[in-house]
Formats: structure tokens, sequence, C-alpha cells
């Protein structure tokens, strides 16, 4: 080959090479994904959620590595509690850490969420009526009948004991007692003459210093301490009314369908990290800080007389168990449940 021919033809495919190099380059940057961003709201406040979901969406973020990023907010940060599930359907928000009942979902089984008197004992007792019981399959098909936000998994927090200025040491004490609590927890209190109060979270610790509150019944010691308010209360009553919060994720249908799988497979992971790690932190938290909290007195109800609080518990699960079939099928289970704890005995029921 003559040498001019060479660097004619090398020349072109030069050139050629060049063209398809920028023919290729926008195809590369058209392929670059976009970040996927969510704004998740929880029922907690600032100081609380850095132990119940801050560590969860913080591992999240890391793992997923720019796929995706998920926007923490706090207790009616962006939209008041009340309002967080229409808010979902809406697409407002894209994701909640909540109970069903508090966030106003409109399906039969949210008044089993948050704190169902006497459904638990421990907080082992929620993920095992979920996934042993068969309280997910119930669940599942609850929210299948409402648009626009999927019910992601429960786990368990704290138990639900009351901390107050004044102290509680018989039924009678309950008696026009002003109190910061959940929506169904608080209409079986009614009973017993307890005056359910509803304000913003954020709002809770100087009510209680003003006399709006005598008391809260939102928590177990470990939060008490936690948020700062045994700071302003003086006592703690070692009966509850519940072993352990019943706590739920939910997120915005499209926005989760929309996921890709490993995102969704790292989200319920992720989701597992957390139930797990509240399981050890409040069992360790509701020991420590009534031996070591030193803030708050311990008061108790005498066995006898809490029987009673018992007993008209089980009386409202046959009420709510009339509302629905599938009501009635959650009740059977926690019926059924109770049972066979008292049956096995120690260390399941004492």
């Amino acid at each position: 080959m003559k040498r001019r021919e060479f660097i004619t033809k090398a020349g072109i495919a030069g050139i050629a090479a060049a063209a398809g190099t920028a023919a290729v380059a926008p195809a590369v940057h058209a392929s670059q994904k976009s970040t996927i961003r969510w704004r998740l709201q929880t029922y907690a406040g600032p100081a609380l959620a850095e132990h119940v979901i801050k560590p969860q969406i913080d591992a999240f973020n890391k793992i997923a590595k720019g796929d995706m990023v998920i926007e923490l907010y706090n207790a009616d940060q962006l939209v008041p509690t009340g309002e967080l599930f229409r808010a979902m359907q809406r697409g407002t928000i894209d994701a909640v850490q909540s109970d069903d009942d508090s966030i106003g979902a409109p399906v039969d089984v949210s008044v089993f969420a948050a704190y169902f008197p006497f459904a638990s004992r421990y907080s082992l007792d929620v993920p095992t009526l979920f996934n042993q019981y068969g309280l997910n399959e119930i669940w599942k098909e609850a929210y299948d009948e409402i648009d626009g936000v999927s019910w992601l998994g429960a786990g368990a927090w704290d138990p639900c004991n009351f901390a107050t200025v004044e102290p509680i040491r018989s039924v009678k004490d309950l008696k026009g007692k002003r109190v910061f609590t959940f929506p169904t927890g608080g209409r079986f209190l009614k009973r017993f003459g307890v005056v359910p109060v509803t304000l913003p979270w954020e709002d809770v610790e100087v009510a209680l210093q003003t006399g709006e509150l005598d008391g809260i019944a939102w928590s177990g010691i470990t939060e008490d301490y936690t948020v700062g308010w045994a700071n302003v209360t003086k006592y703690y009553l070692t009966n509850n009314i519940s072993g352990a919060w019943a706590g739920s994720y939910f997120a915005n249908t499209d926005k989760w369908e929309a996921l890709p799988e490993h995102l969704k497979a790292l989200f319920k992971m992720s989701m597992d990290s957390s139930n797990y790690h509240r399981l050890y932190w409040y069992w360790w938290g509701e020991a420590f800080y009534r031996t070591t909290g030193g803030k708050l007195e311990l008061t108790t109800i005498p066995d006898d007389e809490w029987k009673v609080v018992e007993e008209e518990a089980y009386k409202y699960w046959d009420e709510i168990a009339q509302r629905s079939d599938r009501s009635a099928r959650v009740v059977k289970i926690l019926k059924e449940y109770a049972q066979t704890m008292e049956k096995a005995g120690k260390p399941y029921r004492y």
C-alpha cells in the first residue's frame, strides 16, 4: 500500500471511530439513573427518633449507594399525625412509621394497633402474633381493600404505663386524670374515669408543666427518660395496659410499586433491623430506668385490684369483635394466643 493511501484510509478510520464514540456517549449518559427520593415521617419526636428509626434510615441510605435517598421527618414536622394516612394517599409524603390508629387508617384492624388493651404482655408477643398466628395475612387483606397506601409490616415497641404528676396507687386514682395517650388506649381508659387528651407530640412536656395534663400513658419508662418527660412528672405506675406498642410501616402504593425489587428488599431488611434494635433497647431500658433512673418514684396497683382492669379489657375485646368479621377473627386469635401463653406458664406468663 502506498504511503498516501495508508494515511487516507487511517484518517477515514479515525474519523469513523470518533464518530462512533460520539454516537455512543449520549447513550451512556442517558442510561445513568436518577436518585429516587422519598420523604418518610415518623410518629416520634427528635430525641426518640434517634433510637427508633434514624439508625435504620441512615443505614438504608448508605447501602443504597445513591440509588435511593430517604429524607426522615419527625412527628408532625410535615403533616399532623392524624392526617398521615390521607397525606400518603395523596402522595404528599411517601412513607410513614406509626400505628394504624393514630394516622387515621380507614381499616377495621386499626383499632388493634398501638396499645390494644392487654393484647400483649411482652414485646415478643407482637412479632409472634403477626408472623406465627396470622395477623400479617389479616392486615394485608385489610389494606388491599384501600387504594393508595400499602402496609409493609409491623413491629413491637415499648409497653404502655402511666407517668404522672400525682401518684396512682389505686384504680380509683385514675378518675379525672387528664392523660396524653393513643386513641384506642384512651377510649378504653375512659371506663375508669381517665380523660384522654390529644396534643401535638412536642407540646406534651409543656402541658405537663402548666397543668393542662396530669400525666401520660403513651410509653414505657425508657421513653419517659429519653424524651424528657421524666423531668416533668414524678411517679411511674408499674402496671401497664399493654406489654408492647404495635407499630407499622406504610408507603404510598404507587411509590412502593415503582421501586426496583432490590430496593424493596433493602427497605424490608432495614425494617427488620430496626425491629430487632428496638426489642433489646426497650428490654434494657425498662429495667435500667426503673432501677437506676432516679427521677420517678415507682407505684403499683395491687394485683387483685388491677385484675378488674384486665377483666374489663376482655369485655372490650368482645365489643370490638362485633364490629366486623375481620375484627372477630383478630379477637379470636388474641384469645387463642393468650390461652396458649397461660398454659405454657413461666416464662411466657406468670
